[in-house]
């Protein structure tokens, strides 16, 4: 209301020109006051200023119900002059006021219209505003993005020269390199809109493809350096201290007259070091290199070149042990005791092999190869196999070669070092690829087995049917009898070994029972055979003594070994009879002769 007081005269006259500059005046003001914003309507601003003349005006209308109130009183109390004066006056200004107040009304009318019009006249400026707007926020974006391209192509250069010097300097920049070189093809390949996209695609793969290349050489460079034959000494260091060989020989744990079943116990309890196949510090640097190889799908070169490298290092290892690969006929030509002491090495190459070498490698191989489990095994599978198979190939050609009671002992030894194995032999040969050489080992455990046992029921037929002429003039022991005794005092030694054996072939019965039921058919074909040998006396006397003697033999050294808790009590009171039996007989025969002789 103050602002239409100084600029709108109610007293002036009113005409079209002076209300068009009024107005025109009006909206500069109000522009000046307050910028338009988008979607303004000057209506707005002049909304108080019509409420105000609406109130006035209904100021006057209850003016004028007071004025007639009011003559009505003065008309009743007598005092109508003085009070008619004052009423025409109060109607004048009243009607005075009504008129600036229709006034006031019409031109705020006039501006309703006119400020519509201003509005729709300025909505292209504003649009144009936007536009302009909206055109700065793209400028932005465009500049952010080349700044992104601009600085891929800064990346890609920069691993280029990289690159380019080659991984001998600095190898970990050079894997970054090549990581970073990867990353600049995917940010490439996914940006197809750019023009010169497809050449730089196809510089950065071709750096990549030689990047790769150097890395292959590079990796079997740094595997060729750090893998060395491991000296048979670093291999015994390993050992526990009760297992190590003694001085000047390379094995002492495979003699059949040293065995016992606490010292195969001790060997599975005893703890072996882990042996180092190459510097730590090398192995981080493998893991990366493969992990790039196999990144860039070069696993075929990867397998072939480790393979390559490690194959022929763990054969040189086995070499210097003293591993050999011998074949039946080898074995065939072989005397007795050179055969033996081979046997007893064998027993202690296979325990090193796998527990400490072998064992080895897997460890070598799960870190040069973290997180690609089939690369992994296949490795270890493909530079292992041959080195298996020529350990494995000595215990076949024992198998396949001639039988005979004195192989008994070295094939129980054999067969327990595989028994001994196996749990090691799962362990560190796990893995889909690596169950032919799971199946390989198996195989000769159970080959040991039955020629262990088809050797025990040839020394059973041998003991029966020995026909050895060999005569004891005075009828003591017979070489036999001693040598079966002995023979069945060694089998108890592999008391536990010989239960495992029968359980690979008994169904049914327990394997306690078949042993003592072994040894009872050896121990009747013992008695059996010196029955025979006992006729080849003319003297009945001496046939008596002979049996006597044997039997006696045969009762004492059950009693003082472990097997008369096999046989039993019963077996050696029978026994006992028996040669009481043959006592009596010998004194009859022999005191008779005295009285046939005292007799003529």
């Amino acid at each position: 209301s103050s602002f239409l007081s100084r600029h709108f005269d109610p007293e002036e006259k009113k005409t079209p020109q002076k209300v068009r500059e009024r107005a025109t005046k009006l909206s500069i003001i109000i522009s000046k006051i307050h910028p338009l914003p988008r979607g303004f309507c000057y209506q707005r601003l002049l909304l108080p200023a019509k409420l105000t003349v609406t109130r006035r005006h209904s100021a006057v209308t209850t003016s004028k119900a007071y004025l007639r109130q009011t003559m009505a009183v003065a008309a009743m109390a007598g005092g109508v002059d003085s009070l008619s004066d004052r009423a025409a006056k109060m109607k004048e200004a009243l009607l005075k006021s009504q008129t600036i107040t229709e006034n006031v009304v019409s031109i705020l009318g006039s501006f309703d219209s006119r400020l519509s019009v201003l509005e729709t006249a300025m909505r292209p400026t504003q649009i144009r505003t936007h536009a302009i707007r909206k055109a700065h926020e793209n400028i932005d974006k465009t500049l952010k993005a080349a700044e992104v391209l601009l600085a891929e192509f800064d990346i890609s250069r920069q691993a280029e020269a990289q690159i380019l010097r080659g991984p001998h300097e600095d190898l970990e920049s050079y894997l970054e390199a090549i990581e970073q070189l990867r990353k600049n093809i995917r940010f490439f390949s996914s940006s197809k809109g750019f023009k010169s996209g497809d050449a730089v695609l196809d510089n950065a793969n071709t750096l990549l493809a030689k990047a790769i290349s150097k890395l292959e050489d590079e990796f079997k460079q740094l595997l060729v350096s750090c893998s060395k034959p491991v000296e048979p000494d670093r291999l015994f260091e390993c050992l526990p201290e009760s297992m190590r060989p003694s001085a000047g020989s390379p094995a002492n744990h495979g003699d059949p007259n040293g065995h016992s079943e606490q010292q195969n116990s001790n060997a599975e309890a005893a703890s072996f070091k882990p042996l180092v196949m190459i510097p730590p510090r090398t192995v981080p640097l493998l893991h990366d290199l493969a992990v790039h190889m196999v990144q860039s799908g070069h696993q075929q070169q990867l397998l072939k070149t480790y393979r390559d490298t490690r194959s022929s290092v763990l054969e040189e290892s086995l070499r210097k042990l003293g591993v050999e690969r011998l074949s039946k006929e080898d074995v065939q030509k072989m005397q007795w005791e050179v055969l033996e002491a081979k046997i007893g090495n064998w027993i202690h190459f296979m325990r090193i092999a796998v527990k400490i070498l072998f064992a080895g490698e897997r460890r070598l191989c799960d870190q040069i190869f973290d997180g690609f489990d089939s690369l992994r095994d296949q490795c270890f599978a493909e530079c292992t196999g041959n080195n298996v198979s020529m350990l494995l190939s000595f215990g076949e050609a024992i198998t396949k070669s001639k039988r005979s009671p004195e192989k008994l002992f070295v094939l129980l030894d054999m067969y327990e070092i595989m028994r001994e194995l196996h749990s090691e032999i799962e362990s560190v040969f796990s893995g889909k690829v690596c169950a032919e050489i799971r199946e390989s080992t198996l195989g000769l455990t159970k080959k040991l087995a039955q020629t262990a046992q088809e050797t025990f029921g040839d020394f059973e037929e041998a003991v029966e049917k020995d026909a050895t002429k060999t005569a004891v003039l005075d009828g003591t022991v017979h070489p036999l009898t001693s040598y079966v005794i002995n023979y069945v005092k060694f089998l108890f030694d592999y008391q536990s070994t010989l239960n495992q054996l029968f359980r690979e072939f008994e169904t049914g019965g327990e394997t306690v029972s078949q042993l003592a039921t072994v040894t009872m058919r050896i121990m009747q074909a013992l008695q059996t055979n010196l029955d025979g040998k006992s006729k080849q006396y003319k003297d009945q006397a001496l046939t008596h003594l002979f049996l006597m003697n044997n039997i006696h033999y045969m009762v004492r050294s059950v009693r003082r070994s472990e097997a008369k808790d096999l046989l039993g009590d019963d077996w050696v009171q029978r026994h006992r009879r028996v040669v009481q039996q043959h006592a009596n007989q010998y004194k009859r025969t022999g005191w008779g002769k005295v009285l046939f002789s005292l007799l003529d």
